[in-house]
């Protein structure tokens, strides 16, 4: 039977694709300069005699055709990318590359899609139709990856029916997997903010335009949007995250810059909202005698997990793993570019849990303390190869 066949042979590569995790662990690269991931996947896709060619530069698309033909075609995703972080932890595969760290488990990702790629590969014969591997650069930086990807036709020729992404959960324990249906992870944009103003002497501040004063207001102003414009049952925020301005006591500075983010779980609301971020902000400012330039970064749109696909995802899911293995994941407020892919797919984001108490890995993602139970990596990768092989949709 193909499903225990798929675990006997995640049981049997598990030490390996473990080594290969530490290795990309130990060399993490940031978004848009994975050179040697890149070269490291093609070599990888090489010794298992799988087909691949690149894209968006360190992008590498593979492909797999089952010993029986069919039309189903069916796109897996893993991200690549690492972050701007000095890892603390001490440990053999520690990040070799000074302030760059997989701290969001990225390396886990493409250590568990290239698994499952010699899985499925070896086991070509017991399933049908085409299987496209994505290991995609850039998901941690805007325009994102995906979009990349996306823009120079990685869903067509052959176009998939629907895509599989999954995520590392460090509040999620090992042995766990977890699914949602409809809104998963939200949009987000960045916002930048300018205000200038004519500054002056702190003790008279009737003869400037006091930039601090002026932004400490519109940082104010600006949570109503989200207060009293937004429907209150559709999850949205909006944080100011830098100000600067100013650099003695007895100065008011003529300029202060402020960033921040927005996000939203509803692109018609998303939209509206930078309307009235842009009116608010311009009318606030000018009314107080001082000039902004604003700029709103669009980022990611929100991943949104297809109904019929997520039933589809957890019955195969309770078929590998057993019902009382799989969880509803929670809504989140962070971002993924995977929400590209979901707005011209059907697409299905789960949760690959890593969290294990007793061993200390308990730390958050984006930490530099980050780390994962390395026995999910043989989970993940079972259930990829599972999903990939016996999935069947129709949009």
């Amino acid at each position: 039977m193909l499903k225990e066949q798929i675990k006997a042979l995640a049981g049997k590569y598990a030490a390996e694709f473990i080594e290969v995790r530490q290795y990309l662990h130990a060399h993490p690269e940031l978004s848009y300069q994975e050179f040697e991931t890149s070269r490291y996947i093609q070599a990888r896709l090489e010794e298992m005699g799988i087909p691949f060619e690149c894209k968006a530069t360190t992008g590498v698309i593979a492909l797999l055709r089952g010993g029986q033909r069919s039309d189903r075609v069916i796109a897996l995703r893993a991200d690549m990318d690492a972050l701007p972080i000095r890892e603390e932890n001490e440990v053999p595969y520690k990040s070799v590359n000074p302030g760059v760290m997989h701290a969001c488990g990225h390396d886990v990702h493409t250590a568990v899609l290239l698994g499952a790629a010699k899985i499925l590969h070896e086991l070509k014969d017991q399933w049908d139709g085409t299987i496209k591997l994505i290991f995609q650069p850039g998901e941690e930086r805007n325009p994102g990856g995906a979009s990349l990807l996306i823009g120079e036709g990685v869903l067509e020729n052959p176009a998939p029916q629907a895509i599989f992404g999954l995520h590392v959960h460090p509040g999620l324990p090992t042995g766990k997997l977890s699914f949602r249906s409809g809104m998963v992870m939200a949009s987000a944009d960045e916002l930048y903010i300018t205000i200038r103003g004519a500054g002056g002497h702190a003790a008279a501040p009737h003869t400037t335009a006091d930039t601090i004063l002026i932004a400490s207001q519109l940082v104010v102003s600006l949570q109503q949007i989200i207060s009293r414009n937004r429907n209150p049952f559709s999850p949205s925020v909006l944080s100011i995250t830098s100000f600067q301005g100013g650099f003695t006591t007895n100065v008011i500075p003529s300029e202060v810059k402020l960033m921040g983010t927005f996000r939203a779980m509803d692109e018609v609301w998303r939209f509206k909202a930078h309307e009235l971020i842009r009116r608010q902000a311009v009318q606030l400012v000018e009314s107080m005698g001082a000039e902004i330039d604003l700029h709103i970064d669009v980022g990611y749109p929100v991943v949104y997990n297809n109904e019929s696909l997520h039933t589809v995802a957890v019955a195969a899911a309770e078929t590998y793993m057993g019902k009382e293995h799989i969880q509803e994941t929670e809504l989140r407020m962070g971002a993924e570019d995977f929400g590209y892919y979901t707005q011209r797919i059907p697409g299905c984001f789960y949760r690959l849990g890593v969290m294990n108490v007793e061993k200390g890995i308990t730390a958050g993602v984006h930490t530099p303390t980050f780390n994962v139970d390395e026995s999910a990596i043989e989970i993940g990768m079972g259930m990829m190869a599972w999903i990939g092989s016996m999935v069947q949709f129709s949009s």
